[in-house]
């Protein structure tokens, strides 16, 4: 390898960043890289919190911002973020001339991203193809990166395998685990009174963390399927329910004001937050009996802080999951039946042992050795 190699990794929504921040931190301090960073999609939304200022009080410096969203909850207005994303996208590549772009994950913004980069020309890696969700659009774009990049790190062995059928050749797809767990394993997580005083709320004798986001496949139902869920979680006696707002695809908009309208009739019990960042979002994790929902984080890091998840719907259908993740349909009933098992004395003893099959936490660490040794 000659000279310092110039990586742009790209960020569209605080979850993604979450996760991606352990390996920034690892490109930025190794000498034969340039970070560049591209923020883009929520991170610049006002209504999604600004999150890219998050990035910034972290120390990474951001190479480019490009403004892609639409002020919509429909199909028609993600489709058409994703054009604009490609204009504002050849642009800011133009000026950054990587030699490699990084995208982790299957949001639109980062499917727009991989396009550009595939048409430009950039070498592209992408983090965590072969995985599968069947209830969301996520699954068509996860597999539309997948094909137009170069390098592939996946998390577990049987996503490698996944790639290998479907013709990508072996040596460019590398098994290195989640980096969700490597932000597990290097974060000091907040005490329950640190936490309790950051967030201006007391935990009471039973917490939940409820996310939960559109299934895109299942337009005009979800609002019903929260509501089925709220429904089960007013039964509940003695119980803080701690919500995060729903993400930026066609019905989060809709999601997130049913959630507004519940906490403000339930403020003795509920309590909502925009964004959390990813300290306090582990340290919730790991202080509440519970994630409930239909995020990927109740699948691949509330394992590894030994916290069981109810998951809830098809958005997350055909992951690989541990044996503290119960599934069940988005009905009131089997919600029910759910969090009567989550409570149950035999359970939870045997969730104390499980393994988190996504990884070590040691995935940003494999992900930088390879890209040391690939050919430029």
């Amino acid at each position: 390898m000659r000279g310092k190699k110039k990586i742009c990794v790209f960020t569209g929504s605080r979850a993604e960043y979450g996760l991606l921040k352990p390996l920034l931190e690892d490109i930025k301090k190794e000498p034969l890289f340039d970070l560049q960073i591209l923020v883009s999609g929520m991170h610049l939304s006002h209504e999604f919190g600004l999150t890219y200022r998050e990035i910034e009080n972290d120390g990474f410096v951001i190479n480019e911002k490009v403004e892609m969203l639409i002020c919509s909850d429909s199909p028609v207005g993600m489709a058409k973020s994703i054009g604009i994303g490609i204009v504002g996208y050849t642009d800011a590549l133009q000026r950054l001339k990587p030699d490699l772009a990084i995208v982790l994950g299957d949001r639109y913004e980062a499917l727009a991203f991989a396009l550009t980069s595939y048409t430009m020309g950039i070498k592209l890696a992408h983090l965590y193809g072969g995985e599968t969700t069947l209830g969301s659009l996520d699954d068509g774009f996860r597999n539309a990166i997948t094909m137009l990049s170069s390098i592939h790190f996946t998390s577990t062995e049987k996503y490698r395998e996944n790639l290998v059928k479907k013709g990508i050749s072996k040596d460019r797809v590398f098994t290195v685990g989640a980096l969700g767990i490597d932000n597990i394993m290097r974060m000091k997580l907040l005490s329950k009174n640190e936490l309790e005083k950051e967030l201006g709320v007391n935990f009471m004798k039973k917490n939940l963390l409820i996310t939960f986001h559109p299934e895109t496949k299942e337009h005009g139902k979800n609002g019903r399927y929260l509501n089925e869920l709220l429904k089960s979680l007013d039964e509940l006696d003695d119980t803080l329910l701690i919500f995060t707002k729903s993400n930026s695809d066609a019905e989060g908009r809709l999601i997130n004001t049913i959630i507004e309208e519940y906490v403000r009739k339930n403020k003795n019990k509920a309590v909502v937050f925009s964004n959390l960042g990813q300290k306090k979002y582990l340290s919730i994790i790991k202080l509440v009996d519970a994630v409930v929902g239909n995020s990927s984080s109740g699948i691949i890091e509330a394992p590894s802080l030994k916290t069981p998840t109810i998951n809830i719907g098809d958005r997350q259908k055909g992951r690989i999951k541990a044996r503290s993740v119960i599934d069940c349909p988005a009905k009131y009933e089997e919600i029910k039946k759910a969090l009567n098992l989550l409570y149950d004395k035999n359970f939870r003893e045997s969730i104390k042992r499980i393994k988190n099959p996504y990884g070590d936490g040691n995935a940003s660490k494999r992900i930088l050795d390879i890209l040391k040794k690939i050919k430029w």
